[in-house]
């Protein structure tokens, strides 16, 4: 358990951390200044800066730039890239404080608030982009040394390794049901024979009909035995009410690998943004769609199953994770980047923007419905465990 959640605290790093990386690279890369940027959360532990002298000073606590710039010996390097580099105690990802994030010094040329509409588009948008990088990435490390994925279409200099033949379904009250086998469970042998592919599970049971048969099973990374008794219909083979499909670590040489990380980072976008918009529209139908959604307890719980299974898995994980984020940060609604850009599109057409204390009312209350939910969705999680 305690493995598990420091696991967790790790990813959930990374992908807040690469995300926030995105906003600062863009943001200095315009000219607007970044006035802290921070791995983990405040309260600050310990930071450093470049004074006006240009030595590299140390800031412990909370000490904010404001007071330094009252301070003639510390004050801040006067160029836009002027940063406090800080790690702070709250281990879970870090953060980026832009200058005129919030609509202040919108005269000032170091200020967000102060940039071209298309800019302060681009480096809202450049956290989402930083996550679909790491995405890549990370599939293409995973395809180097090998990525579970099935076996029934490959790529051309595709590499098979630990083949295993996966359950898909469990057909209710069948064989398979009445044994206790499960979605995703492995089947890596029958009575002690490896088996690799369907045609090779399927040859294996077919004469065994009303036979205890022991399968060796790979469920979360723990291998196990299990009994089942299949059965047949009408003298036909016997089978024990399951569907599956074939797996294996793929892995690909470098170049290739590439390639196929981009092309899975494509593939898997696609179908993450078709499945919200069916989310939103089960919603909107009144359909229930509260088992669709996973909190940091679920995703917690998934993180330390994959991590189980092998590094390839965990990577695989993470990529989908950070894909998933990139989505979700940029829809509309208000606190997330796509909130922020809809405010901008608003500011583009009506040729002025909305008021700042308006825009801040409307991203809080975006904020607090969506800590709600996850409070509600954290709620549900931990009563699954029970």
């Amino acid at each position: 358990m305690l493995l598990t959640i420091i696991i967790f605290i790790l990813v959930l790093s990374l992908l807040v951390f690469v995300h926030e990386l995105g906003h600062f690279l863009t943001a200095r890369r315009f000219g607007v200044k970044a006035e802290e940027f921070g791995f983990g959360f405040p309260p600050r532990g310990i930071g450093w800066y470049k004074n006006r002298f240009g030595q590299w000073r140390k800031i412990i606590g909370n000490r904010s730039s404001e007071s330094l710039e009252n301070d003639a010996d510390e004050k801040l390097h006067p160029a836009a890239k002027s940063t406090i580099y800080s790690l702070n105690w709250l281990p879970l990802g870090g953060f980026v404080k832009i200058k005129g994030e919030n609509g202040e010094g919108k005269q000032d040329k170091d200020s967000f608030a102060g940039r071209k509409i298309w800019q302060r588009v681009v480096i809202l948008c450049a956290g989402v982009l930083m996550n679909i990088v790491l995405a890549w990435f990370l599939f293409t490390v995973g395809y180097l040394i090998g990525l579970p994925q099935s076996t029934d279409t490959l790529g051309k200099y595709a590499r098979v390794s630990t083949p295993s033949v996966v359950i898909a379904e469990v057909i209710p009250n069948s064989p398979a049901f009445q044994a206790g086998l499960k979605v995703n469970d492995m089947v890596l042998a029958v009575e002690g024979v490896n088996v690799g592919t369907e045609k090779s599970l399927q040859d294996a049971m077919a004469p065994r009909n009303n036979q205890a048969t022991s399968l060796l099973i790979n469920r979360d990374g723990q291998k196990m035995t299990i009994k089942v008794v299949p059965t047949a219909k009408d003298g036909g083979r016997a089978t024990m009410g399951v569907a599956i499909f074939a797996a294996g670590l793929i892995s690909y040489p470098f170049f290739p690998a590439i390639w196929e990380g981009i092309r899975t980072t494509g593939i898997i976008l696609v179908q993450i943004v078709l499945a919200f918009i069916g989310l939103f529209r089960d919603v909107f139908a009144g359909h229930n769609v509260g088992s669709q959604f996973a909190g940091p307890v679920g995703i917690a719980t998934i993180t330390g199953q994959a991590a189980r299974l092998g590094l390839s898995y965990l990577l695989q994980f993470i990529a989908l994770l950070s894909l998933n984020l990139a989505i979700l940060n940029i829809l509309p609604f208000p606190a997330l980047d796509g909130g922020r850009i809809l405010f901008l599109a608003i500011e583009k057409v009506k040729g002025k923007p909305v008021k700042q204390e308006v825009e801040n009312i409307i991203h809080n209350i975006g904020f607090i419905l969506l800590i709600a939910l996850v409070i509600f969705i954290t709620y549900r999680d931990i009563i699954k465990l029970f």
